[in-house]
């Protein structure tokens, strides 16, 4: 349990409703009106339960051989595509919990999976490539080796996919695989976001800096003095902030003006252990964050980064990953000891 020793949620926090899966729950999403909470876990169990009761509405025990590595749902709400260790990804129907489409990707881990904004596109990342495939699960194209395994993907808008690897950030046309644009760095970048806009690239790297590129004029930028790497990493909907991991604090940069180059960032400081996620609730300047002793505050943020804790609880094991549901009025926390928990919003 965390050294902040909150017995129970704090501030904006409600005590909401919580559930378990067979492991440690890696990854999940809410549906498009926060209806129901999908959740796949490190066993390969793939689970929903109901968003406002958290009752459960089904399970599939061993969907992934070795586990369930990433999620993405659907832009429509109704879908949602599972990554595992099996090489596999699966397309499932979140009412029924049956599996539409089974795609065998490649040989190695499926570590990333992302559907474009407009759900016409699936991208998942095998090793040291890239494949994307249509809204049917057939495949359109894959890209050629990149030079090392492939870290991170995003959508830059609805027909151009970004890659992070060691030494680069690469962005393919949808369509067609055709390389659109390379931003190089020498150092390996282990996680990767967008701005909203699509015109700002930001990566944690290992050598614990903040390495982002401005797209449009290809010139970048470094943030460091990190005491670990920034594997967490989260925009805000506006592209004004910009909140990092790296350490016990959460470090918060401003776009704002000429910023972040030549200004100093927000920093937040409440957390014992290392930050292991972030998320900002859309529409609203406030970001929920989680660390290693399974602590996690919500905070209200200003435009320059500054900001103070308005919420604060705590969960049993490693806070893995935060989901906000979509109208924000709901937070949802998975851990390492396979607990799901969901606070109401006051």
């Amino acid at each position: 349990m965390s050294d902040l020793n909150f017995d129970s949620p704090k501030g904006v926090l409600r005590r909401g409703w919580s559930a378990a899966v067979g492991d440690y729950a890696i990854a999940g999403g809410w549906t498009l009106r926060g209806e129901a909470l999908v959740v796949g876990d490190a066993a390969g169990g793939v689970y929903a339960f109901d968003g406002k009761s958290g009752a459960s509405a089904w399970a599939r025990q061993g969907a992934h051989d070795g586990g369930v590595l990433a999620m993405a749902i659907h832009p429509s709400g109704t879908a949602f595509a599972t990554a595992g260790q099996d090489g596999r990804v699966l397309i499932w129907g979140v009412a029924e919990g049956q599996v539409k489409q089974a795609i065998d990707v490649g040989s190695g881990w499926v570590e990333n999976v992302a559907w474009s904004p407009d759900g016409q596109w699936l991208a998942a990342s095998c090793s040291r490539q890239v494949r994307a495939y249509g809204a049917d699960g057939a495949e359109v194209w894959q890209s050629d080796d990149h030079p090392s395994t492939i870290s991170a993907i995003a959508w830059s808008g609805a027909e151009e996919l970004a890659t992070a690897c060691y030494g680069r950030v690469t962005f393919f046309d949808a369509p067609t695989g055709e390389l659109r644009q390379k931003l190089e760095w020498k150092g390996s970048l282990v996680a990767m976001v967008l701005s909203p806009d699509g015109d700002i690239v930001a990566c944690g790297s290992q050598d614990n800096s903040v390495h982002f590129w401005r797209r449009s004029t290809e010139q970048d930028s470094m943030m460091s003095g990190y005491p670990a790497k920034p594997s967490a990493l989260a925009f805000d909907d506006t592209g004004t902030l910009l909140a990092t991991g790296g350490g016990e604090a959460v470090t918060v940069w401003s776009f704002q003006g000429s910023g972040p180059e030549g200004t100093r960032p927000g920093v937040l400081e409440l957390h014992v252990q290392p930050v292991t996620t972030l998320a900002f609730a859309r529409r609203t300047m406030r970001l929920a964050s989680g660390a290693r002793d399974g602590a996690v505050v919500v905070w209200s943020l200003q435009r320059d980064g500054e900001g103070d804790p308005i919420g604060a609880a705590v969960v049993a094991g490693i806070v893995a990953e935060l989901y906000w549901r979509p109208d924000g009025r709901a937070l949802a926390a998975l851990d390492a000891r396979g607990g799901v928990t969901v606070w109401r919003m006051g």
